[in-house]
Parts: structure tokens; C-alpha cells; sequence
């Protein structure tokens, strides 16, 4: 993204501070004012041991010239106690900010996180991921750096303004006046000096380091999209592994892998070149400023109007006020990668909202509650891009009668069965769902990382007692696994596809929902075992409503009505076994 396309820089600070002001009033309000309060304080109390250092080099480096034996020693004494103090404060500012950084990082994440999945966001993201890329990589990893980056500058700064403020009547006093002579014996007298020449090195290299660095903040956007998109590859082959083995599709996926971080290279040489650039200019900048102070007061020194120890005082209130009048060229860096990350989370907070108020707004697909069964009535599916995709949808469950969707691949069997769950906004139409629990069996049900006995109760919390554990394995021919319900482990890798399927079946048994949806959920069996697990869903005692979907000719049979979506009339039911 160009840096152009984000607006200006105080649209950038706005969007920082609408990011971070809520935990700041919210629930750990208190807390963190505490520890922010505390982290202000220390930072206080280095800028005036900063302060004690400064006139500690006046005294000192007198001594020296005046070859003062004791009050040198003395000067080492002072200086001890000084900076074990700078020691304390700077172990306890450092100790203390981490632990306000994580509190923060932890509260943030866990509001990323509950807003992505309320509202069922993160599906509908999947659904144009051109507009928010790899929502994962930032909640895990641009928070931590929005968190460690607020912290960081924002407390750099003040601490450079403190520092300015307190250094500045210091500088201003030590100057003098620097008397510039015109001829004809007149002079043009410029009270407190250096002040102004520590304003106009600092004034000149923030205006440089812009113009030079200004492209930085979008090639680092870039960079961490790319790092993701690499990272999010590498993360799919492990999670199709065994499809990928089955295909022998090494080289297909080297390849992908290799076209995915030749962006990252091809990215990060830019960076490197824009760093080098920047480099240049800052470490040219740094140096200068070592000798700067030396050259511009040294008139008054060589006038012995000041001894060594004031100009060695001199020139460190110089470097404290042109060190914090150059904090955005010394931070121009981690300016400029903030400023990437909180376009990256904004984008991500402004998507999330979008949805959330797409959710609340009133639906083209009107979906009811209430009643018994599944009733659809003039459904029109559409694609993203508006194309129609099937029209006239009708549909009618009730308990005890099994229906059955049918039709060729991409007819729109599975988009039926997101339109009745709400997860799909395209189209326009009624649908009414009865009360009670409803439950969609997908082709490949989703097994979460954990023990066995999770992934029977997902989604469900608490787990059923293990007595209903065992019966459901043995009810739907998983007898083998009883004795591995407490065992952890991959269990999506460590069952066939077969296996997975008779452990959707199971969850059925166990959560007993009035509503029961199958998509393709009996692929991966055997006719007989197809029969054996239908049977168990016509029969249960507590009669759900049973949609179906699939076009396997074997499923008419344990279905009373038949719905075939590549007819002309969609809604035109069939008999079973015609």
C-alpha cells in the first residue's frame, strides 16, 4: 500500500489512539494507570538524575583542570551514587513497562479476538480476504507490536519533552551571549545561542530524515503482509499434509513457496535499500552532533569566558536538547513500522465493524426462529460478484421426514445450507428454522486440537459424562477408541476421513439437536455403514428434522422428500426412489 493512500499523519495518530483509548477507560482502567503512572514517574526521576549528571560534568571536569586531588575522588563518589540510581530506575522502567505491555497486548487480543468470532467475522472475511489478508497475523502479531510500539514511543516522547524543557533553561543560561561582529565596531548580540543552533541542527535533520525515509512505513506494510502470506503457506501443507503426500505435489508446492518469499525478498530488498538510505543520514547525523556543540561554543571557550568543566556542561545540555528536539529522527524507524501496524489493525477493526453492522442491518435472506422443522420459501442465491446462482428455492422439514437436496456439483447444494445457517449474505428470500438446537454435519467435520473426548463435544464446553462418551463410539462403529478418549493429539491427522465422519455422527447422538443437517456428511463410507448411521438418525427417540445434502444416488432411499436443485423448479419436491 502507499503511504499516500493512508491519509495524513494526524488520520494515522487518531487511528492509534482509537485503538488503544479503550483499554485505557475500560474494565482494567485502574490498573493500568497505576502501572503507567509508576513507569511516568521513573522516567521522571531519570531525567533529573540526567539533570544531576549534567552540572556532575561541570564539577568534575573543573577539577581536572584545576588538579584538584580530593574533589576529583569526591566527583567519583557522587558519580557512583548517581548512576546506581540511573540503574534502579532503569531496570524497575523497563520491569514495569513489560508488565503493563503484556496486561495490554492480553486485554487487546482477547477484544480482537471475541470480535472476529462474534458475528461469525471470521467467515465472513474468508469470503473477500482481498480486503483484510491474514486476520491471524494480526491478532498475534501486530497487536504485540501496536502494544510494545505505543508504549515505547509514546513514553520516549514525553520523556524527550521533559527532557527538552528541563535542558533548554540549562542550555539557555550556560550559553551566554554570542556577540557576531557586523564591522564599523557594531555587533549583532544573540542571547542563549546554543538553544537556537541545537533547534535548527534538530529542525534540519527531521525535515531530511522525512523526505528520505517517508517510503518506509508502506514497504513495511507490505513486508509484514508478505511474511504472512509465506507463513500462512507453510501452515496449509501441514495441515494437508497427507493430500498433498497422496498427490505427490512436492514440487507443486515448492514452487508456491517459493513464489510466495521471493515476495518477501523482493520486498525486503526495497526495505534494505530505504534503511541503507536512511542509515546514511542518521549515522551522519549522530556523529555530527558529537563535535557540533564543540565547534559552535568553542569561540567562548578559546575567549576564556568558560573553562573546560562549562563547556564539557555545555555540551551535554546541547546533546540532551538536540537529542529530544531529534526524536523523530532518532525514532523514525519504529515510527514508521507503528505506522504500519496501525493501518494493518485499523483495517482490520474497520472490516470487523463493517460486518458487524452488515449483521445487525436487516437481511436480504430474512431467517426466523420458531416453530418445529425447516421451511424455505422463494429462495434466490447469488454469488459475491451478484451472479445468480439458483432462484425459487422452496423447502419444507418436518420431523421424522428426512429431506433430501440433490444436484450436480455446483448447483448450490452446499450454499443452501449456508443461507439457512446465516452464513451467507448473498441472495434474498425467507427462512424459517425451528426452536431448539440445529447442527450442520459438513463432509469433513472440524476436529479441534485437544484429547478425543473435546472433540466428540465440540462445540460444546463441558463434556457429557464418559458413559455417553463410550456409547456414542460404540453406536456409530468406533469401538477402538474408547480406550483413547483422555489421549491428546492431532486427531483431524489421526483418523481417516471415514473415521472423522462416524465421529460427526457421534456428536449427533450425544447433543441430540432438534435439526440435524448432513452435507456430504456420509462420503467417506461405505453403503452399509451410510445405512447403519442413517438408520440410527431415523430411528433416535427424539425425531430430529433431517436435511440432507448430496448427490450420491444411495441417499434417496433413507429420505421421504427429495429436492433435486437441477431441475428448472427447484422447489418441486419428488418422491423417494423416483
Amino acid at each position: 500500500m502507499a503511504l499516500s493512500q493512508w491519509g495524513s499523519k494526524p488520520g494515522f495518530l487518531r487511528a492509534g489512539w482509537s485503538l488503544a483509548w479503550p483499554y485505557w477507560m475500560g474494565d482494567e482502567k485502574w490498573s493500568a494507570r497505576a502501572l503507567l503512572a509508576a513507569v511516568v514517574a521513573l522516567n521522571l526521576i531519570a531525567v533529573w538524575l540526567n539533570v544531576r549528571l549534567n552540572a556532575w560534568n561541570n564539577d568534575f571536569y573543573n577539577a581536572l583542570q584545576e588538579y584538584d586531588w580530593p574533589k576529583f575522588w569526591w566527583q567519583f563518589a557522587i558519580f557512583g551514587m548517581i548512576a546506581a540510581a540511573l540503574i534502579v530506575v532503569a531496570v524497575y522502567s523497563l520491569y514495569l513497562r513489560q508488565i503493563l505491555q503484556i496486561r495490554w497486548r492480553a486485554w487487546l487480543t482477547d477484544r480482537f479476538l471475541n470480535d472476529w468470532l462474534g458475528n461469525q467475522v471470521y467467515y465472513r472475511m474468508q469470503l473477500d480476504q482481498a480486503a483484510t489478508d491474514n486476520p491471524d497475523q494480526r491478532i498475534a502479531d501486530d497487536v504485540d507490536r501496536f502494544t510494545s510500539s505505543s508504549l515505547a514511543l509514546s513514553l520516549g516522547l514525553m520523556s524527550s519533552v521533559v527532557t527538552l524543557f528541563s535542558f533548554l533553561f540549562i542550555l539557555w543560561t550556560l550559553s551566554g551571549v554570542l556577540s557576531v561582529p557586523l564591522g564599523g565596531g557594531t555587533y549583532f548580540e544573540i542571547p542563549g545561542y546554543m538553544v537556537f543552533a541545537a533547534i535548527l541542527y534538530a529542525g534540519i535533520g527531521t525535515w531530511l530524515v522525512h523526505r528520505i525515509g517517508n517510503p518506509l512505513a508502506g514497504l513495511l506494510y507490505n513486508q509484514q503482509r508478505y511474511e504472512a502470506d509465506f507463513r500462512f503457506s507453510l501452515v496449509r501443507l501441514r495441515e494437508n499434509a497427507e493430500s498433498v503426500a497422496f498427490y505427490r505435489g512436492e514440487s507443486r508446492e515448492l514452487g508456491v513457496f517459493r513464489g510466495r518469499f521471493a515476495q518477501v525478498v523482493l520486498n525486503w530488498w526495497a526495505v534494505i535499500r530505504r534503511r541503507k538510505k536512511l542509515t546514511w543520514f542518521t549515522a551522519g547525523y549522530g556523529q555530527l552532533a558529537v563535535v557540533f556543540p564543540f565547534i559552535v561554543a568553542a569561540p567562548r571557550y578559546f575567549a576564556k569566558e568558560i573553562q573546560l568543566g562549562g563547556l564539557m556542561q555545555i555540551s551535554s545540555a546541547f546533546g540532551q536538547v538536540q537529542d529530544s528536539l531529534s526524536f523523530i529522527v532518532t525514532s523514525y524507524t519504529e515510527i514508521a513500522e507503528y505506522r504500519s501496524v496501525v493501518e494493518r489493525l485499523r483495517g482490520f477493526r474497520a472490516k470487523v465493524d463493517d460486518i458487524a453492522a452488515e449483521r445487525q442491518a436487516l437481511q436480504p435472506i430474512a431467517i426466523e426462529r420458531g416453530g418445529a422443522g425447516v421451511v424455505v420459501e422463494g429462495l434466490d442465491l447469488t454469488l459475491p460478484g451478484g451472479q445468480v446462482l439458483r432462484d425459487g428455492i422452496a423447502l419444507d422439514a418436518r420431523p421424522g421426514a428426512p429431506v433430501l437436496v440433490t444436484g450436480p456439483s455446483g448447483s448450490g447444494k452446499s450454499t443452501l445450507l449456508r443461507a439457512i445457517a446465516g452464513l451467507w449474505p448473498f441472495g434474498r428470500g425467507r427462512v424459517r428454522v425451528g426452536d431448539g438446537r440445529a447442527l450442520f454435519l459438513p463432509q469433513r467435520p472440524y476436529l479441534p486440537l485437544g484429547t478425543l473426548a473435546d472433540a466428540l463435544a465440540y462445540p460444546d464446553l463441558d463434556q457429557q459424562p464418559r458413559a455417553e462418551l463410550e456409547a456414542a463410539l460404540q453406536a456409530v462403529g468406533l469401538p477402538y477408541l474408547v480406550d483413547q478418549l483422555d489421549r491428546e493429539a492431532n486427531w483431524s491427522q489421526r483418523l481417516s476421513g471415514g473415521e472423522q465422519q462416524r465421529v460427526g455422527f457421534a456428536r449427533v447422538l450425544l447433543m441430540r439437536p432438534e435439526i440435524v443437517f448432513l452435507d456430504e456428511a456420509t462420503s467417506a463410507l461405505d453403503e452399509a455403514a451410510e445405512a447403519e448411521l442413517y438408520r440410527l438418525l431415523r430411528e433416535a427417540e427424539w425425531r430430529p428434522t433431517i436435511v440432507s445434502v448430496g448427490h450420491h444416488g444411495t441417499l434417496k432411499r433413507f429420505h421421504d422428500t427429495i429436492i433435486d436443485l437441477g431441475q428448472r423448479r427447484v422447489g418441486e419436491a419428488a418422491a423417494a426412489g423416483d
